[in-house]
């Protein structure tokens, strides 16, 4: 199921397009500014739909620029705008839009611009089962669903797992507890933030000497340090 977030200042309009991509299997998620679909976003997010003109402080071509940019994220991003000249779509793109699309449109223009973008990255990314990520020593096998740490095996759970690959994926990138239970703990209606917490102090002991690499920050969240930092508790 492809993940997407849909960012527009207008609240019927995301409340349209939620309903309209739910309908077609999608996972839906919704913000109203820049800066909160800043706090949403996560790894497991495949797609943005990002409205030009948001109300308030950052623009949706700042928040692009923002996520090449600065934050290094490639994840595919169409323009919604009413903008539709042809220096608006060239400021699109050469910020790292994948598509443009101008308002008003049909959720079946939405639809198959979705599906081709999805069939093009698809086409473009690796498959979970080839990926093996190694740092200092550290090995994590997505298709074995192994962990070694200097050739010895690491045992853990399954949610320490997903939680370690979460991080190894995005290195250096912080998140909350929130989104940490959300890509995680998906398929749990009800689970306190505090289990978060215990999880990564067992997989800090499992770890070893590595064990500091997962560091946190308060207000910010964990992630795992390319650079060994001594992590302090949230």
């Amino acid at each position: 199921m492809k993940n997407i977030l849909v960012v527009d200042d207008e609240q019927d309009l995301c409340e349209i397009l939620q309903f309209n991509l739910e309908n077609e299997d999608y996972k839906v998620d919704t913000a109203n500014s820049a800066e909160q679909a800043l706090s949403l976003l996560c790894p497991d997010h495949d797609l943005i739909l990002l409205d030009v003109m948001l109300g308030g402080g950052m623009s949706g071509y700042q928040l692009a620029r923002k996520l090449r940019s600065e934050m290094k994220n490639n994840i595919p991003i169409i323009f919604l705008t009413a903008k539709n000249t042809e220096n608006d779509m060239l400021t699109g793109f050469s910020i790292g839009g994948d598509d443009y699309i101008a308002k008003p449109f049909s959720i079946k223009e939405v639809l198959a611009r979705i599906k081709a973008i999805s069939r093009r990255m698809d086409v473009m990314k690796p498959k979970a089962e080839d990926i093996e990520i190694q740092v200092k020593g550290l090995v994590l096998n997505e298709k074995n669903k192994t962990v070694t740490l200097d050739e010895e095996p690491v045992l853990l759970t399954k949610k320490e797992f997903l939680i370690l690959s979460m991080f190894l994926e995005a290195q250096d990138e912080f998140f909350t507890r929130e989104q940490i239970l959300s890509r995680v703990w998906s398929d749990e209606s009800y689970v306190l933030e505090r289990t978060v917490d215990v999880h990564i102090a067992r997989l800090r002991k499992k770890l070893g000497r590595l064990s500091d690499n997962i560091c946190s920050r308060p207000g910010f969240g964990y992630s795992w340090s390319s650079d060994k930092v001594k992590g302090e508790m949230l």
